[in-house]
């Protein structure tokens, strides 16, 4: 009697086995080849790279670069939906549909999130930068410094602290040359009793040629 009870018990836990095991197996006639393609709604482009997964289960697919996505599911499965971006949606197969096959153009909708704005100081704390910011020495833009290098004091002093050239030199060279071709075998005049040299002094004395030349700046 002992082995026949055993042999009971047995027998009744691989019939409900079975009956489970059967249950789970769907039948040929409710699979179904779905496919689909996954886009935005405001925009209607493509959403890469989306889950979709049945309902409570772990089976499902992820879409391509280009939205698509296909794989095989059961009538009345519902297919959840989701991607980082967007709200979760979700889709119930039709259980009278005729054909191995069904498609769709899937919609879903943006989840946007509206943050507060945050203030980054490069300072401890604000005091410090807006004291900072009063102090501080702003450089001067291209127009500022195109003002000072066409000013008349500055260009002037500029002239002043440039050395001869090589066109300056040659003209003086030539006056001076000149200046001995044609006084060529008489006494040349002495220029302290010529009245026009001792103008021409006073008008470079006036002018400032007599001071002592600054360095050129670079």
């Amino acid at each position: 009697m002992r082995y026949l009870s055993w042999i009971f018990i047995l027998l009744f836990f691989l019939m409900k086995s079975q009956i489970a095991f059967s249950q789970e197996i769907p039948y040929d006639d409710d699979l179904v080849q779905f496919s689909g393609v996954l886009i935005s709604v405001d925009s209607l482009i493509p959403v890469p790279y989306a889950s979709i997964v049945i309902k409570d289960t772990h089976r499902g697919t992820l879409s391509d670069f280009y939205g698509y996505f296909s794989f095989v599911a059961i009538k009345n499965d519902t297919i959840v939906f989701s991607s980082m971006g967007y709200k979760p949606s979700f889709f119930i197969i039709p259980d009278t549909i005729t054909q191995k096959r069904y498609s769709l153009i899937h919609v879903m909708d943006a989840d946007t999130f509206l943050l507060e704005p945050t203030l980054i100081y490069a300072w401890p704390t604000e005091e410090e930068f807006k004291k900072a910011f009063i102090n501080l020495d702003i450089p001067d833009d291209d127009i500022a410094i195109a003002h000072k290098n066409i000013a008349r004091a500055e260009m002037k002093e500029r002239a002043m602290s440039y050395p001869m050239d090589a066109s300056m030199n040659f003209n003086n060279y030539i006056q001076n040359e000149t200046s001995k071709l044609y006084y060529f075998g008489q006494t040349q005049p002495i220029s302290i009793l010529n009245p026009f040299a001792w103008a021409e002094f006073i008008k470079a004395w006036k002018s400032g040629k007599f001071k002592k030349q600054k360095e050129p700046r670079y």
